[in-house]
């Protein structure tokens, strides 16, 4: 059966001053067809699609649109080929409604009316299955509603050709599901979908080839029903790389922390913490599932002493001398000092945790200089701890003397994760460490936290992947609007029952243990 090209890009050519981003880049999409981009940090995915998008434009190639040559130099051009984007930091104006964010910007010269909008659209949501509430406030909609508005507003403005980036990051597994319905809905309708993501199994699921780049080159395109994980694996990284987390039993556990009865409220007066008891143990990781924006940052804040508890104990089983300490008293600095070590890497990396300006070596000496009896600060250690991250998790990077800012997000978030690790924390808290990563990177990440757990250290581990909860943790705790609703065995646990959990459909009947 003859398929229509709906998009396709020849020796696409994109440079950042000395840096080549994308090199003679090809890619052919066509109509009714979900197509998956894959490639290590680094490799030029969201370059090439922000060219696709108008955010860039490239310096040499062409792009071919329905077969013709497209020129597309703003966002605006980009939906004037039917060209829209959703990106994983959406672009919603808050205090508006769903209804009022999707028509906001259009000018088509036709008198606006509210009753021919909202059957429009109305029209659209009903043809792909979207859940939607147009009188709703973006500032009061979960994720997985916003992502909705985002997508129904690029239909809205005709859009036959869709880039989702990162779509399921923040989703729970029944939001991803709906998710994927919806497009293949679409794909069905004729429309062209491309996405990006990081989770090879949803790649499996939901695309129907795979076209994969790296460092900055294309590599080729793959049909979905002949490849699998390992296939793709190797052909982003360009050798074989083993995908098993080496999870072992836990040995000689003991509680190293335990929460009692901890609330906390933000600035606004509004509870984040309600009630939270929970133990986490030595030589085990605890993994912590919820639906973004659940209470998981607050609880790691106040076990670090960034955050005040109004309510409850932190206690804190020292190793070294076998005392007991109630982290609550603590200043941070002093909690530190402790053992425990919270290493998070938020969306900024660059605007919490590391200087961007200062290089690797100076931004190891963030964590030291108070340790400094002199005058002048020593920079042997520092050196020596940033050559060994380097070394360690195959940091890309020209020196230890590179400003943090020239390397890439995932490179940034090695030397974020890695600082902490060095430390030889008792209490290691890891919240998103594998946030933007590739595969590979992934994984180097995971068998550190496992190395961390054989050393007795009690490991927390936040993350956004179900499937990796579970491969990789002992026992999950599930949070949701700042409760918790579940401790389980990840052993015997299954991605449905957490998803229940998460959005508070159900709760656990497993004592904390």
């Amino acid at each position: 059966m003859q398929r229509n090209i709906a998009l396709e890009c020849k020796n696409v050519t994109k440079s950042f001053g000395s840096v080549i981003a994308n090199k003679n880049c090809n890619l052919t999409l066509y109509s009714g067809e979900v197509l998956a981009v894959l490639g290590e940090n680094g490799s030029g995915k969201t370059t090439l699609m922000n060219m696709l998008a108008g955010i860039y434009y490239p310096d040499e190639g062409q792009i071919f649109v329905g077969g013709k040559e497209a020129v597309i130099r703003s966002p605006k051009d980009a939906f004037s080929y039917k060209i829209g984007m959703i990106h994983q930091h959406f672009k919603l104006v808050d205090v508006f409604t769903a209804g009022e964010n999707i028509v906001l910007g259009i000018k088509d010269g036709n008198k606006f009316k509210l009753s021919e909008v909202n059957k429009k659209i109305k029209e659209l949501t009903e043809k792909y299955g979207f859940n939607i509430d147009l009188q709703k406030r973006v500032c009061d909609m979960s994720v997985s509603e916003k992502q909705t508005v985002e997508i129904v507003k690029v239909l809205y403005r005709g859009a036959d050709i869709l880039i989702l980036d990162e779509p399921t990051a923040v989703l729970t597994p029944q939001e991803i599901e709906k998710l994927f319905n919806v497009m293949r809905k679409m794909r069905d309708d004729g429309k062209a979908i491309i996405i990006i993501t990081h989770k090879l199994n949803e790649v499996l699921e939901i695309s129907n080839r795979v076209s994969v780049l790296r460092k900055g080159e294309y590599i080729g395109t793959v049909n979905t029903a002949e490849a699998t994980e390992a296939s793709l694996t190797e052909m982003m990284v360009g050798e074989k790389i083993s995908l098993n987390i080496n999870r072992t039993e836990p040995k000689n556990t003991v509680e190293r922390l335990v929460l009692d009865d901890v609330d906390c409220y933000n600035r606004d007066g509004v509870k984040v913490l309600d009630s939270v008891s929970f133990a986490a143990h030595s030589g085990e990781i605890l993994g912590i599932a919820g639906i973004s924006g659940s209470g998981q940052r607050e609880l790691l804040e106040a076990i670090a002493g960034l955050q005040k508890i109004q309510q409850g104990n932190i206690i804190y089983n020292n190793p070294k001398d076998g005392k007991t300490e109630n982290l609550r008293d603590k200043t941070p600095m002093q909690i530190r000092e402790l053992g425990v070590r919270l290493s998070f890497v938020p969306e900024d990396r660059l605007g919490m945790g590391l200087v961007g300006n200062m290089d690797i070596t100076d931004n190891m000496m963030l964590r030291s200089y108070r340790k400094g009896k002199s005058l002048f600060l020593k920079r042997k250690e520092p050196y020596n701890l940033a050559k060994k991250i380097i070394e360690d998790l195959q940091v890309v990077t020209p020196s230890t003397k590179t400003p943090v800012r020239r390397l890439s997000g995932g490179n940034v978030q090695k030397v974020l994760v890695g600082r902490e690790i060095a430390a030889s924390p008792t209490v290691l808290m890891a919240a998103y460490p594998v946030r933007g990563l590739d595969i590979n990177s992934s994984y180097t990440i995971y068998n550190l936290l496992n190395g961390q757990k054989e050393k007795g250290v009690a490991v927390i581990f936040v993350g956004e992947d179900l499937d990796v909860l579970l491969e990789l943790c002992d026992r999950i705790m599930v949070i949701n609007s700042g409760r918790i609703t579940g401790i389980v065995d990840a052993r015997t646990a299954t991605k449905e029952q957490l998803g229940k959990l998460m959005t508070g459909a159900v709760k656990s009947t497993e004592k904390e243990g």
